[in-house]
């Protein structure tokens, strides 16, 4: 083998193994997953050709990393092992293929189940009472947590039910929430402490706590997903022996299933991508696993993994870029935010050329400079953000990122927001920036839903100079829409009849689309069930704003600033000239009343007659709490058109299911 090859093995060898540490001991991922299962990639590949070259110390024969001294070492009875990745159909096809050559059968059945973003831990019950707990550790030996690990309420102390052996070993994966993540680093940002950069990370940090009453305070939560060693007997299928773990206290991915194809194997893995963003807690994957136990013994392993269960990654949410420069927006509020530039990257199935920096407060935490390798986080259908930095790879021509002391579209001084990390521009709807994001946000979907009304018109208008304030776009001719690019007479005449047909709005609505720092649709909405009426919310005191709920300080100054700036009232006074009106809520809610108190409504599929958001609104002025998750708490589950995988979910758990017409009914 040629020196440079040794060379690469060598540095391959040495980064992955400062990464695990950094990932598993000092529980501080420094790359995204995906750069290192890259490097993991290339190490396992130039092994494969050349196998003479494998030492024991290389990373591709160890499943995790050392324990740390200050825990102690707990030995497992039988080993955790890691698990082999695949990316693509073809891999898992192969992987399928080895397995069914193997035991010498047409198709395995499959056990499937979402990969979880968190730590994996060993629970040793004695007699039905957990007497240890471990992490993974090297996959022999790994720390002992059992103190911690009682702190968590979701992990039974004693088994519960019966036929479970005396001795036997639950693996399974302590997680934090979505929710709980959130919570948990709003409460540190409080507290002036670090983050967590992701839930990974705030598991094990919470995990590996030397006070277990500080474990105790984290939202850490838990999923069985096996058995190692065990006393006796048990099923010999791998998801019989999960739902005897359920039986027996410990709480089961619902997720989970059992699949008897390939196909159905590939189709599972789609439905949970599709579906990824809205679960409740982060996943990179999908595990697939030979369900018949006597197979999965007969597979065997390979060094650090088995030969019956792989892990199928879905496409990368963090990857590394090089950021090369910074623009700075203006909002519709006039908020001025750093833009990085970034070289082209792939994340989660779309090209990234920009990321989100927040504010001056978020540049300064990071400590990014111009010219830094990032990493860039995208998840589903947020905003790319940039999340950390490689100091390491700093060349010492990285340049400071400068905030502007005038704004970037109309050289207005900037003003700093007392209290916040905010700078905005002071021109107000002076500035072109600000009419322009302030027009779209009026004729957009959930505000007054004028169809038609895209971004390339309304800069069109505003070129024009035929448009300043909302209200101008309902004095707008046909012949001056018909000027508009690709807009002939019969279009503007469906612009025309969309502008008068959205004049038919709800107050809630309404009160979204003026565009009010701070306030969104849930404020509006509170506004609106507060105060019934537009003149009452306009005459309210700062001191009255602050006894709505989830009205704070900070929105209650907007609210009255707003109002208070003859503009404003101007414009909003023309708009109901020219007939925008909605119903009296006074008179809906004497008609209506609170019929679904007390009712937990899920809304799934899309709706044909009325935008979700408004159904939403809609119903919770008649008492509902209208949810996003689906669970047997749920009294009712509307559903309109393709409703995807809640509407079975909501019939195995004896949900009133209705249809979109019922829903009509209801709220008209």
């Amino acid at each position: 083998m040629s020196q440079s090859m040794q060379q690469k093995l060598k540095q391959l060898r040495k980064a992955l193994n400062y990464y695990a540490r950094r990932y598993y001991i000092e529980d501080d991922s420094e790359v995204p997953d995906a750069e290192y299962d890259r490097l993991m990639k290339k190490l396992l590949d130039i092994e494969l050709k050349n196998p003479e070259l494998v030492t024991i110390d290389s990373p591709s024969q160890r499943v995790g990393c050392a324990v740390l001294d200050k825990f102690g070492r707990v030995k497992h009875k039988t080993a955790m092992l890691s698990l082999n990745n695949v990316f693509h159909d073809q891999e898992l096809e192969m992987f399928s293929n080895r397995v069914n050559s193997r035991l010498n059968v047409v198709a395995a059945e499959y056990c499937c189940e979402p990969k979880l973003d968190g730590l994996a831990v060993n629970l040793l019950y004695e007699n039905g009472f957990l007497v240890q707990a471990a992490t993974r550790g090297d996959g022999a030996i790994g720390e002992n947590i059992t103190e911690n690990i009682r702190t968590i309420k979701t992990i039974p102390l004693k088994l519960q039910g019966k036929g479970w052996p005396n001795g036997v070993e639950v693996r399974g994966e302590v997680f934090v929430s979505k929710v709980g993540l959130g919570k948990l680093n709003k409460k540190a940002a409080s507290n002036g402490e670090k983050i967590f950069l992701n839930a990974r990370n705030a598991a094990s940090g919470s995990l590996r706590q030397l006070n277990s009453k500080v474990t105790a305070k984290r939202p850490l939560s838990f999923y069985a997903y096996g058995v190692g060693f065990f006393q006796g007997s048990l099923f010999g299928s791998h998801y019989q022996r999960l739902l005897h773990l359920k039986d027996w206290g410990f709480p089961i991915c619902s997720e989970v299933c059992l699949v008897h194809s390939l196909a159905k194997v590939k189709s599972y893995y789609q439905d949970v991508l599709l579906r990824r963003d809205n679960l409740d807690y982060e996943i990179d994957g999908i595990v697939v696993k030979v369900d018949n136990i006597e197979f999965q013994e007969r597979l065997g392993f390979v060094a650090r993994a088995p030969r019956w269960a792989v892990a199928y990654k879905f496409p990368a949410k963090e990857e590394l870029t090089l950021l090369i420069g910074v623009q700075f927006q203006v909002g519709r509020t006039g908020s001025i935010t750093p833009v990085a530039k970034l070289e082209p990257v792939f994340i989660d199935g779309v090209t990234i050329k920009s990321a989100t920096l927040h504010n001056l407060d978020e540049v300064t935490r990071l400590g990014v400079k111009i010219g830094d390798t990032v990493v860039v986080r995208r998840a589903g259908g947020v905003i790319p953000q940039v999340v950390s930095v490689l100091l390491k790879r700093r060349s010492n021509r990285e340049q400071d990122i400068v905030f502007p002391v005038s704004c970037p579209v109309c050289q207005a001084p900037v003003e700093y927001v007392k209290g916040s990390s905010i700078i905005r521009c002071s021109a107000g709807m002076l500035c072109p920036a600000q009419r322009k994001e302030a027009l779209r946000h009026f004729v957009s979907r959930k505000a007054m839903n004028i169809d038609g009304f895209g971004h390339k018109i309304i800069e069109q208008l505003l070129d024009l100079k035929v448009v300043e304030t909302p209200a101008d776009l309902f004095r707008l001719p046909a012949n001056i829409i018909e000027k508009l690019d690709r807009i002939g007479s019969k279009s503007a005449q469906n612009l025309i009849n969309a502008l008068e047909k959205s004049k038919r709005t709800s107050l809630a609505r309404f009160v979204y689309a003026l565009g009010i720092k701070e306030v969104g649709e849930v404020a509006s909405k509170n506004l609106v069930q507060h105060f019934y009426t537009l003149d009452a919310i306009q005459a309210a005191s700062y001191e009255t704003l602050l006894k709505v709920p989830h009205i704070g300080s900070r929105v209650a100054d907007s609210i009255v600033s707003f109002f208070a700036q003859q503009g404003n009232q101007k414009f909003i006074k023309e708009l109901i000239e020219l007939g925008v009106t909605w119903p009296d809520v006074r008179l809906i809610k004497k008609l209506k009343p609170q019929i679904l108190s007390g009712k937990t409504i899920v809304l799934t599929g899309s709706l044909s007659r009325l935008p979700r958001s408004e159904a939403k609104i809609a119903l919770q002025m008649l008492g509902a709490q209208v949810s996003e998750k689906l669970s047997k708490k749920t009294d009712i589950l509307f559903v309109g058109k393709n409703p995807g995988s809640k509407l079975p979910r909501a019939k195995n758990l004896g949900v009133d299911i209705r249809t979109e017409e019922d829903l009509l009914n209801i709220i008209q």
